[in-house]
């Protein structure tokens, strides 16, 4: 029993020892070891974060950048070619303007001043075509806005095909001028034109619409109104369409008729768009070029024998391009200029009473 005793003892000391031991070695490598692997664990998680961080960052600036700056990459094509066929053109003709400068040798400038401008102004020719330019543009300004009007108003109802009645009255707009331009010489033809010819049933003579003053002003005036009438209707119809039909109904109650409606309520409403197609047929009538350089036929940019419908287009292009004087060229690219600006500026002062009366 002694030596049971004995044996047990150490016995339960070595298995106490070896348990403790175990155990204690077991559970500090495991909790060395779980020291261990935690580092490397949590500095990968870390490292993340922060590429997230910087990555998220980085998109935000990148955001803010295009928020910033895009709008202005989008409008930078529309300056680019503004300067390069706007404003440079503009400012080199205004200097061109002050100097004698030939088409055959354009570097070789020879200074003059205001030369030019003041050869303009003692100019028969330069008056002649400013004063058929303002006949030609009040002929075909005043009947194309008034046709205008009334088809627009016409086009207003509901109507059967009104869709194609709106692309019928567009398509003058969309045709070559030298194609309209080309029939029309042929229609005012003094021998075998169909004007002539319906003239002739009516008991009247023939009209030699080319060679006379008012009867060419009257043949060209007539192209334009041809190709710029339903342009401006359309303009005078989508206005149409903005009035509020309250408007209507009201005048209708108080017993008003459709022509009363038209005189008293559309043509009101109309007054800034009306205002704005006046300007801009203004404008074109002052521009004028395509329409009498080719009722002319071949005669070239004279506007006729005694220059009975050349304008300030026409007589410019005589003076740059035929004469080959382009300073002289350039000056009247100028006074024309100076005519817009003055056209611009009445325009702006009718539109600033009309909207303080208002």
């Amino acid at each position: 029993m002694a030596s049971g005793d004995a044996t047990a003892v150490p016995e339960a000391g070595v298995g106490d020892t070896v348990g403790v031991g175990n155990t204690a070695g077991v559970g500090d490598t495991t909790a060395a070891g779980d020291t261990a692997s935690a580092g490397p664990r949590e500095r990968p998680g870390r490292l993340g974060e922060e590429r997230d961080d910087r990555r998220r960052e980085r998109r935000s600036r990148w955001y803010r950048r295009d928020v910033r700056w895009s709008p202005y990459a989008f409008i930078a094509p529309f300056f680019v070619f503004f300067l390069a066929f706007g404003l440079f053109p503009l400012l080199y003709t205004g200097w061109a303007s002050l100097h004698r400068v030939e088409l055959t040798a354009p570097t070789d400038m020879e200074w003059v001043g205001l030369r030019n401008f003041s050869r303009l102004l003692s100019d028969d020719f330069f008056w002649n075509a400013l004063k058929n330019t303002v006949t030609i543009g009040v002929l075909s300004t005043v009947p194309q806005l008034l046709i205008a009007l009334g088809i627009a108003h016409l086009l207003n109802y509901r109507l059967r095909g009104s869709m194609f009645f709106r692309v019928a009255v567009l398509t003058p707009y969309a045709t070559s001028v030298a194609a309209a331009t080309l029939v029309f010489v042929l229609l005012f033809g003094r021998d075998y034109g169909m004007i002539n010819w319906v003239l002739g049933l009516a008991g009247a003579g023939p009209v030699d619409w080319q060679n006379g003053t008012w009867t060419s002003q009257l043949a060209v005036s007539t192209i334009v109104i041809w190709r710029w009438t339903g342009y401006n209707a359309l303009i005078y119809l989508a206005a149409m369409q903005a009035i509020p039909d309250d408007l209507y109904e009201s005048a209708a109650l108080d017993g008003a008729s459709r022509w009363q409606q038209f005189l008293h309520v559309t043509v009101p409403s109309l007054r800034p768009t009306i205002l704005f197609t006046c300007v801009v047929s203004t404008i074109g009538a002052t521009q004028l070029f395509g329409e009498p350089l080719l009722f002319n036929g071949g005669a070239g940019a004279t506007g006729g024998a005694d220059h009975q419908f050349q304008t300030l287009g026409l007589y410019l292009y005589e003076q740059g391009w035929v004469n080959l004087h382009l300073g002289r060229a350039s000056a009247i690219a100028w006074a024309m200029f100076l005519i817009l600006l003055i056209i611009g500026a009445v325009n702006w002062i009718i539109a600033r009473r009309l909207r303080e009366s208002a």
